[in-house]
Protein backbone atom coordinates (compact mmCIF):
# COMPACT_ATOMS: atom_id res chain seq x y z
CA UNK A 1 0.00 0.00 0.00
CA UNK A 2 1.21 3.49 -0.82
CA UNK A 3 1.91 5.78 2.13
CA UNK A 4 1.43 9.11 0.35
CA UNK A 5 -1.57 10.63 -1.43
CA UNK A 6 -1.81 13.17 -4.28
CA UNK A 7 -2.35 15.83 -1.63
CA UNK A 8 1.04 15.28 0.07
CA UNK A 9 3.08 14.44 -3.05
CA UNK A 10 5.51 16.80 -4.78
CA UNK A 11 4.78 15.57 -8.33
CA UNK A 12 1.92 13.75 -10.03
CA UNK A 13 2.42 11.66 -13.19
CA UNK A 14 -0.69 11.82 -15.40
CA UNK A 15 -0.90 9.08 -18.04
CA UNK A 16 -3.47 8.00 -20.65
CA UNK A 17 -4.07 4.33 -21.54
CA UNK A 18 -5.89 2.69 -24.46
CA UNK A 19 -6.51 -1.09 -24.50
CA UNK A 20 -7.94 -3.04 -27.43
CA UNK A 21 -10.09 -5.27 -25.30
CA UNK A 22 -11.90 -5.45 -21.97
CA UNK A 23 -9.76 -5.47 -18.82
CA UNK A 24 -10.26 -4.55 -15.15
CA UNK A 25 -8.36 -2.10 -12.96
CA UNK A 26 -6.33 -4.81 -11.14
CA UNK A 27 -5.10 -6.06 -14.53
CA UNK A 28 -3.69 -2.61 -15.35
CA UNK A 29 -2.01 -2.22 -11.94
CA UNK A 30 -0.53 -5.72 -12.17
CA UNK A 31 0.86 -5.00 -15.63
CA UNK A 32 2.55 -1.81 -14.39
CA UNK A 33 4.32 -3.57 -11.53
CA UNK A 34 5.07 -6.75 -13.49
CA UNK A 35 6.42 -5.25 -16.73
CA UNK A 36 8.60 -2.59 -15.01
CA UNK A 37 10.10 -5.06 -12.51
CA UNK A 38 13.90 -5.19 -12.76
CA UNK A 39 13.91 -2.55 -15.53
CA UNK A 40 15.30 0.38 -13.53
CA UNK A 41 17.37 -1.35 -10.90
CA UNK A 42 16.72 -1.89 -7.22
CA UNK A 43 16.73 1.83 -6.35
CA UNK A 44 13.79 2.60 -8.67
CA UNK A 45 11.82 -0.62 -8.24
CA UNK A 46 8.15 0.44 -8.05
CA UNK A 47 7.28 -2.02 -5.30
CA UNK A 48 10.17 -0.86 -3.13
CA UNK A 49 9.42 2.81 -3.82
CA UNK A 50 5.80 2.30 -2.84
CA UNK A 51 6.77 0.34 0.27
CA UNK A 52 9.09 3.14 1.40
CA UNK A 53 6.44 5.81 0.74
CA UNK A 54 8.26 7.54 -2.12
CA UNK A 55 5.60 6.49 -4.62
CA UNK A 56 1.93 6.72 -3.67
CA UNK A 57 -1.01 4.54 -4.53
CA UNK A 58 -1.49 4.09 -8.27
CA UNK A 59 -5.00 5.23 -9.25
CA UNK A 60 -6.50 3.71 -12.41
CA UNK A 61 -9.74 5.13 -13.88
CA UNK A 62 -10.95 3.26 -16.97
CA UNK A 63 -14.22 2.74 -18.81
CA UNK A 64 -15.20 0.23 -21.48
CA UNK A 65 -16.99 1.27 -24.64
CA UNK A 66 -17.34 -0.55 -27.96
CA UNK A 67 -15.14 -3.45 -26.83
CA UNK A 68 -12.23 -1.13 -25.98
CA UNK A 69 -11.01 0.18 -22.64
CA UNK A 70 -9.79 3.76 -22.19
CA UNK A 71 -8.84 5.77 -19.15
CA UNK A 72 -6.09 7.48 -17.19
CA UNK A 73 -3.49 6.54 -14.60
CA UNK A 74 -2.37 8.85 -11.75
CA UNK A 75 0.84 8.17 -9.82
CA UNK A 76 1.82 10.55 -6.97
CA UNK A 77 5.57 10.85 -6.35
CA UNK A 78 7.83 12.39 -3.72
CA UNK A 79 11.02 11.57 -5.72
CA UNK A 80 13.06 14.34 -7.31
CA UNK A 81 12.35 15.63 -10.80
CA UNK A 82 14.76 13.32 -12.63
CA UNK A 83 13.66 10.14 -10.84
CA UNK A 84 9.98 11.00 -11.32
CA UNK A 85 10.58 11.53 -15.05
CA UNK A 86 12.36 8.13 -15.28
CA UNK A 87 9.43 6.37 -13.60
CA UNK A 88 7.00 8.11 -15.95
CA UNK A 89 8.99 7.11 -19.03
CA UNK A 90 9.16 3.50 -17.79
CA UNK A 91 5.37 3.26 -17.92
CA UNK A 92 5.37 3.72 -21.70
CA UNK A 93 7.08 0.35 -22.29
CA UNK A 94 3.83 -1.43 -21.45
CA UNK A 95 2.40 -2.77 -24.72
CA UNK A 96 0.14 -5.59 -23.56
CA UNK A 97 -2.21 -6.08 -20.65
CA UNK A 98 -3.29 -9.69 -20.42
CA UNK A 99 -4.14 -10.90 -23.94
CA UNK A 100 -4.91 -7.38 -25.23
CA UNK A 101 -2.69 -4.86 -26.94
CA UNK A 102 -2.28 -1.65 -24.99
CA UNK A 103 -0.84 1.83 -25.46
CA UNK A 104 0.20 3.92 -22.45
CA UNK A 105 1.40 7.52 -22.83
CA UNK A 106 2.43 10.03 -20.17
CA UNK A 107 0.61 13.31 -20.76
CA UNK A 108 2.41 15.47 -18.23
CA UNK A 109 4.16 15.57 -14.87
CA UNK A 110 2.48 18.16 -12.63
CA UNK A 111 4.41 20.03 -9.95
CA UNK A 112 1.92 20.14 -7.09
CA UNK A 113 3.82 22.93 -5.36
CA UNK A 114 3.19 25.32 -8.27
CA UNK A 115 -0.58 25.02 -7.98
CA UNK A 116 -0.33 25.28 -4.20
CA UNK A 117 1.83 28.38 -4.54
CA UNK A 118 -0.76 29.99 -6.86
CA UNK A 119 -3.49 29.24 -4.32
CA UNK A 120 -1.39 30.75 -1.51
CA UNK A 121 -0.85 33.97 -3.51
CA UNK A 122 -4.54 34.41 -4.33
CA UNK A 123 -5.60 33.68 -0.78
CA UNK A 124 -2.99 36.09 0.57
CA UNK A 125 -4.43 38.83 -1.65
CA UNK A 126 -7.91 38.22 -0.25
CA UNK A 127 -6.66 38.27 3.34
CA UNK A 128 -4.71 41.49 2.77
CA UNK A 129 -7.72 43.18 1.19
CA UNK A 130 -9.90 42.18 4.15
CA UNK A 131 -7.27 43.51 6.55
CA UNK A 132 -7.12 46.87 4.75
CA UNK A 133 -10.92 47.20 4.64
CA UNK A 134 -11.21 46.57 8.35
CA UNK A 135 -8.22 48.65 9.40
CA UNK A 136 -8.48 51.43 11.94
CA UNK A 137 -10.04 54.60 10.45
CA UNK A 138 -8.30 57.94 10.86
CA UNK A 139 -9.36 60.57 13.36
CA UNK A 140 -11.44 62.56 10.87
CA UNK A 141 -13.48 59.51 9.88
CA UNK A 142 -14.21 58.76 13.54
CA UNK A 143 -15.26 62.35 14.18
CA UNK A 144 -17.51 62.44 11.11
CA UNK A 145 -19.20 59.18 12.06
CA UNK A 146 -19.90 60.34 15.61
CA UNK A 147 -21.15 63.74 14.44
CA UNK A 148 -23.47 62.14 11.88
CA UNK A 149 -24.99 59.79 14.48
CA UNK A 150 -25.62 62.76 16.78
CA UNK A 151 -27.31 64.69 13.97
CA UNK A 152 -29.58 61.78 13.16
CA UNK A 153 -30.47 61.46 16.85
CA UNK A 154 -31.42 65.15 16.89
CA UNK A 155 -34.09 64.73 14.21
CA UNK A 156 -37.56 64.83 15.74
CA UNK A 157 -41.06 64.17 14.45
CA UNK A 158 -43.31 67.20 14.45
CA UNK A 159 -47.11 67.36 14.46
CA UNK A 160 -49.75 64.80 13.62
CA UNK A 161 -48.13 64.18 10.22
CA UNK A 162 -44.87 63.20 12.00
CA UNK A 163 -42.73 65.41 9.79
CA UNK A 164 -38.89 65.24 10.15
CA UNK A 165 -37.76 68.41 11.94
CA UNK A 166 -34.85 69.91 13.87
CA UNK A 167 -34.81 70.18 17.68
CA UNK A 168 -35.03 74.00 17.64
CA UNK A 169 -38.29 74.23 15.72
CA UNK A 170 -40.59 75.10 18.64
CA UNK A 171 -38.37 77.88 20.04
CA UNK A 172 -37.52 79.55 16.71
CA UNK A 173 -39.57 82.41 15.21
CA UNK A 174 -38.36 81.53 11.72
CA UNK A 175 -38.63 78.09 10.11
CA UNK A 176 -36.83 76.73 7.05
CA UNK A 177 -39.03 74.37 5.00
CA UNK A 178 -37.17 71.77 2.91
CA UNK A 179 -38.29 68.84 0.78
CA UNK A 180 -37.12 65.67 2.58
CA UNK A 181 -35.45 64.09 5.59
CA UNK A 182 -31.99 64.11 3.97
CA UNK A 183 -32.27 67.90 3.55
CA UNK A 184 -33.02 68.25 7.28
CA UNK A 185 -29.94 66.14 8.11
CA UNK A 186 -27.70 68.37 5.97
CA UNK A 187 -29.02 71.55 7.60
CA UNK A 188 -28.53 70.07 11.08
CA UNK A 189 -24.97 69.17 10.07
CA UNK A 190 -24.26 72.84 9.45
CA UNK A 191 -26.01 74.18 12.56
CA UNK A 192 -29.53 75.02 11.26
CA UNK A 193 -31.89 73.42 13.81
CA UNK A 194 -35.07 75.33 12.88
CA UNK A 195 -35.92 73.25 9.81
CA UNK A 196 -38.77 70.95 8.83
CA UNK A 197 -39.43 68.71 5.80
CA UNK A 198 -42.57 68.48 3.67
CA UNK A 199 -41.83 64.77 3.31
CA UNK A 200 -43.81 64.27 0.12
CA UNK A 201 -45.28 66.00 -2.91
CA UNK A 202 -48.35 67.44 -1.17
CA UNK A 203 -48.25 70.02 1.61
CA UNK A 204 -49.36 68.42 4.93
CA UNK A 205 -51.87 70.11 7.23
CA UNK A 206 -49.25 70.37 9.98
CA UNK A 207 -47.14 72.68 7.82
CA UNK A 208 -50.14 74.81 6.86
CA UNK A 209 -50.93 75.38 10.53
CA UNK A 210 -47.27 76.10 11.29
CA UNK A 211 -47.17 78.77 8.57
CA UNK A 212 -49.81 80.77 10.45
CA UNK A 213 -47.61 81.03 13.54
CA UNK A 214 -44.04 81.42 12.23
CA UNK A 215 -42.04 83.06 9.47
CA UNK A 216 -41.62 80.41 6.77
CA UNK A 217 -38.75 80.26 4.29
CA UNK A 218 -39.16 77.67 1.54
CA UNK A 219 -35.72 76.21 0.68
CA UNK A 220 -36.04 73.80 -2.28
CA UNK A 221 -33.79 71.97 -4.74
CA UNK A 222 -32.40 73.80 -7.77
CA UNK A 223 -34.50 71.95 -10.34
CA UNK A 224 -37.94 71.96 -11.96
CA UNK A 225 -39.38 69.92 -9.09
CA UNK A 226 -38.35 72.66 -6.68
CA UNK A 227 -40.34 75.22 -8.73
CA UNK A 228 -43.45 73.05 -8.53
CA UNK A 229 -43.14 72.69 -4.77
CA UNK A 230 -42.80 76.48 -4.42
CA UNK A 231 -46.05 76.92 -6.37
CA UNK A 232 -47.91 74.48 -4.19
CA UNK A 233 -46.54 75.91 -0.95
CA UNK A 234 -47.50 79.46 -1.90
CA UNK A 235 -50.96 78.29 -2.96
CA UNK A 236 -51.92 76.55 0.30
CA UNK A 237 -49.66 77.94 3.04
CA UNK A 238 -48.51 81.36 4.25
CA UNK A 239 -44.98 81.32 2.91
CA UNK A 240 -42.98 84.48 3.64
CA UNK A 241 -39.74 83.90 1.76
CA UNK A 242 -38.45 81.65 -1.01
CA UNK A 243 -34.93 80.47 -1.94
CA UNK A 244 -33.37 77.67 -3.94
CA UNK A 245 -30.21 75.58 -3.97
CA UNK A 246 -27.73 76.27 -6.80
CA UNK A 247 -28.95 75.11 -10.21
CA UNK A 248 -28.79 71.34 -10.61
CA UNK A 249 -28.02 70.72 -6.93
CA UNK A 250 -30.13 69.42 -4.05
CA UNK A 251 -30.32 70.86 -0.55
CA UNK A 252 -29.04 67.59 0.90
CA UNK A 253 -25.70 67.86 -0.94
CA UNK A 254 -24.75 71.56 -0.77
CA UNK A 255 -22.08 72.97 1.53
CA UNK A 256 -22.43 75.34 4.49
CA UNK A 257 -21.26 78.27 2.38
CA UNK A 258 -23.85 77.52 -0.30
CA UNK A 259 -26.59 77.30 2.36
CA UNK A 260 -25.69 80.72 3.78
CA UNK A 261 -25.46 82.21 0.30
CA UNK A 262 -28.91 80.86 -0.64
CA UNK A 263 -30.51 82.15 2.57
CA UNK A 264 -28.98 85.61 2.09
CA UNK A 265 -30.37 85.69 -1.46
CA UNK A 266 -33.93 84.65 -0.54
CA UNK A 267 -36.80 86.70 -1.88
CA UNK A 268 -40.33 87.40 -0.68
CA UNK A 269 -43.11 85.07 -1.77
CA UNK A 270 -44.79 87.95 -3.63
CA UNK A 271 -41.60 88.56 -5.60
CA UNK A 272 -41.34 84.84 -6.34
CA UNK A 273 -44.94 84.80 -7.64
CA UNK A 274 -44.22 87.77 -9.86
CA UNK A 275 -41.05 86.21 -11.28
CA UNK A 276 -42.71 82.86 -11.94
CA UNK A 277 -45.62 84.56 -13.64
CA UNK A 278 -43.28 86.69 -15.76
CA UNK A 279 -41.24 83.62 -16.79
CA UNK A 280 -44.25 81.47 -17.57
CA UNK A 281 -43.96 79.47 -14.37
CA UNK A 282 -40.22 79.03 -14.64
CA UNK A 283 -37.50 79.47 -12.06
CA UNK A 284 -37.72 82.63 -9.92
CA UNK A 285 -35.04 85.16 -10.78
CA UNK A 286 -32.79 85.88 -7.80
CA UNK A 287 -31.68 89.46 -7.14
CA UNK A 288 -27.98 90.22 -6.50
CA UNK A 289 -26.71 88.77 -3.25
CA UNK A 290 -27.16 91.04 -0.23
CA UNK A 291 -25.01 90.50 2.84
CA UNK A 292 -26.73 89.70 6.14
CA UNK A 293 -30.24 90.43 4.81
CA UNK A 294 -32.01 88.17 7.29
CA UNK A 295 -35.64 88.67 8.21
CA UNK A 296 -36.52 90.52 11.42
CA UNK A 297 -37.57 87.92 13.93
CA UNK A 298 -40.44 90.13 15.16
CA UNK A 299 -43.35 89.36 12.84
CA UNK A 300 -45.05 92.64 13.81
CA UNK A 301 -42.10 94.65 12.46
CA UNK A 302 -41.16 92.50 9.48
CA UNK A 303 -39.94 94.46 6.48
CA UNK A 304 -39.82 93.11 2.94
CA UNK A 305 -36.36 92.06 1.96
CA UNK A 306 -36.71 93.22 -1.63
CA UNK A 307 -38.65 96.09 -3.23
CA UNK A 308 -42.30 95.31 -3.83
CA UNK A 309 -43.55 95.30 -7.40
CA UNK A 310 -45.86 98.14 -8.54
CA UNK A 311 -49.49 98.01 -7.32
CA UNK A 312 -50.85 97.32 -10.80
CA UNK A 313 -48.90 94.07 -10.89
CA UNK A 314 -50.33 92.78 -7.62
CA UNK A 315 -52.22 89.58 -8.07
CA UNK A 316 -53.69 86.90 -5.90
CA UNK A 317 -51.78 83.75 -5.24
CA UNK A 318 -51.98 81.35 -8.17
CA UNK A 319 -53.87 78.09 -7.75
CA UNK A 320 -52.01 74.85 -7.51
CA UNK A 321 -52.05 74.44 -11.31
CA UNK A 322 -51.35 77.38 -13.66
CA UNK A 323 -54.47 78.64 -15.44
CA UNK A 324 -54.63 77.85 -19.14
CA UNK A 325 -57.16 78.98 -21.72
CA UNK A 326 -60.01 76.48 -21.92
CA UNK A 327 -59.61 74.01 -24.71
CA UNK A 328 -61.59 71.05 -25.89
CA UNK A 329 -59.92 67.66 -25.67
CA UNK A 330 -61.18 66.74 -29.10
CA UNK A 331 -59.46 69.79 -30.61
CA UNK A 332 -56.02 68.81 -29.36
CA UNK A 333 -53.69 66.88 -31.59
CA UNK A 334 -53.32 63.42 -29.98
CA UNK A 335 -49.76 62.37 -29.20
CA UNK A 336 -50.67 58.66 -28.96
CA UNK A 337 -51.39 56.49 -32.00
CA UNK A 338 -54.08 53.76 -32.11
CA UNK A 339 -51.33 51.10 -32.07
CA UNK A 340 -49.85 52.62 -28.92
CA UNK A 341 -53.29 52.72 -27.30
CA UNK A 342 -53.69 49.02 -28.01
CA UNK A 343 -50.35 48.31 -26.31
CA UNK A 344 -51.35 50.51 -23.36
CA UNK A 345 -54.56 48.49 -23.01
CA UNK A 346 -52.66 45.19 -22.82
CA UNK A 347 -50.16 46.56 -20.29
CA UNK A 348 -52.92 48.01 -18.13
CA UNK A 349 -54.79 44.68 -18.08
CA UNK A 350 -51.62 42.91 -16.90
CA UNK A 351 -51.12 45.46 -14.11
CA UNK A 352 -54.61 45.15 -12.61
CA UNK A 353 -54.33 44.37 -8.89
CA UNK A 354 -50.53 44.69 -8.75
CA UNK A 355 -50.33 48.37 -7.67
CA UNK A 356 -47.39 48.59 -10.03
CA UNK A 357 -46.32 50.89 -12.87
CA UNK A 358 -44.38 50.59 -16.12
CA UNK A 359 -42.31 53.49 -17.46
CA UNK A 360 -41.96 53.58 -21.29
CA UNK A 361 -39.82 55.44 -23.83
CA UNK A 362 -40.88 56.72 -27.27
CA UNK A 363 -40.28 53.29 -28.82
CA UNK A 364 -42.64 51.70 -26.27
CA UNK A 365 -39.71 49.96 -24.56
CA UNK A 366 -40.09 49.41 -20.81
CA UNK A 367 -37.50 51.54 -18.98
CA UNK A 368 -38.48 50.16 -15.59
CA UNK A 369 -41.15 48.63 -13.37
CA UNK A 370 -41.78 50.28 -10.00
CA UNK A 371 -44.48 50.36 -7.30
CA UNK A 372 -47.04 53.16 -7.71
CA UNK A 373 -45.80 54.73 -4.46
CA UNK A 374 -42.33 55.24 -5.99
CA UNK A 375 -43.57 56.49 -9.37
CA UNK A 376 -42.86 60.27 -8.85
CA UNK A 377 -39.29 59.51 -7.77
CA UNK A 378 -38.74 57.22 -10.76
CA UNK A 379 -40.01 59.86 -13.23
CA UNK A 380 -37.70 62.50 -11.74
CA UNK A 381 -34.67 60.20 -11.82
CA UNK A 382 -35.20 59.08 -15.45
CA UNK A 383 -35.47 62.68 -16.67
CA UNK A 384 -36.38 63.58 -20.24
CA UNK A 385 -36.34 60.05 -21.65
CA UNK A 386 -39.82 59.07 -20.41
CA UNK A 387 -42.64 59.03 -22.99
CA UNK A 388 -45.50 57.44 -21.07
CA UNK A 389 -46.40 55.79 -17.77
CA UNK A 390 -48.95 52.97 -17.38
CA UNK A 391 -49.97 52.15 -13.81
CA UNK A 392 -52.59 50.45 -11.67
CA UNK A 393 -54.16 53.46 -9.93
CA UNK A 394 -55.94 56.79 -10.28
CA UNK A 395 -54.27 59.79 -11.92
CA UNK A 396 -53.89 62.48 -9.23
CA UNK A 397 -52.92 66.14 -9.57
CA UNK A 398 -49.60 65.61 -7.81
CA UNK A 399 -48.58 62.97 -10.35
CA UNK A 400 -49.65 65.20 -13.25
CA UNK A 401 -47.38 67.98 -11.89
CA UNK A 402 -44.42 65.58 -11.81
CA UNK A 403 -45.27 64.36 -15.33
CA UNK A 404 -45.37 67.93 -16.65
CA UNK A 405 -42.01 68.66 -15.05
CA UNK A 406 -40.54 65.58 -16.77
CA UNK A 407 -42.13 66.45 -20.17
CA UNK A 408 -44.13 63.21 -20.31
CA UNK A 409 -46.51 62.84 -23.23
CA UNK A 410 -49.04 60.42 -21.72
CA UNK A 411 -50.34 59.05 -18.40
CA UNK A 412 -52.40 55.84 -18.49
CA UNK A 413 -54.34 54.80 -15.37
CA UNK A 414 -57.56 53.21 -14.18
CA UNK A 415 -59.30 56.54 -13.60
CA UNK A 416 -58.41 60.24 -13.46
CA UNK A 417 -59.21 63.13 -11.14
CA UNK A 418 -57.68 65.60 -13.60
CA UNK A 419 -59.52 66.71 -16.72
CA UNK A 420 -57.78 66.62 -20.08
CA UNK A 421 -58.05 70.39 -20.59
CA UNK A 422 -56.20 71.09 -17.33
CA UNK A 423 -52.83 69.73 -18.44
CA UNK A 424 -50.66 69.36 -21.52
CA UNK A 425 -50.08 65.69 -20.65
CA UNK A 426 -52.44 63.36 -22.50
CA UNK A 427 -54.51 61.41 -19.98
CA UNK A 428 -55.94 57.99 -20.84
CA UNK A 429 -58.11 55.78 -18.63
CA UNK A 430 -59.84 52.43 -19.03
CA UNK A 431 -62.79 54.20 -20.66
CA UNK A 432 -60.55 55.78 -23.31
CA UNK A 433 -58.91 52.44 -24.17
Amino acid sequence: MGKISPVSAKYIVNSMIEIEGIVDKPDVVGAIFGQTEGLLGSDLELRELQRSGRIGRIEVNVETKGGKTRGNIIIPSSLDKAETAIVGAALEIIQRIGPCNAKLQVQNIEDVRVSKRAFVIERAKELLKGLMDSSMPDSQEIADEVAYSVRVMEIQEYGKDRLPAGPGLNEADEVIVVEGRADVVNLLKHGFKNCIAINGTSVPETLIELSKKKVLTAFVDGDRGGDLIIKELIAVAEVDFVTKAPDGKEVEEITKKEIHKALRARISSEQAQHEMGKNGGGQPQRPPQQDNRYVNRDRGDRRPQFPQRPPQQQQSRPPQFPQRPPQHPQGRQPSVSPEQKQKFKGMLENLVGTRGAQVLDENMNVLGKVPVSELPTAIKSLGEGVFAVVFDGNIERDLVMVAEAGNLKCLVGMDSKVRSNETRVEILTVKDL
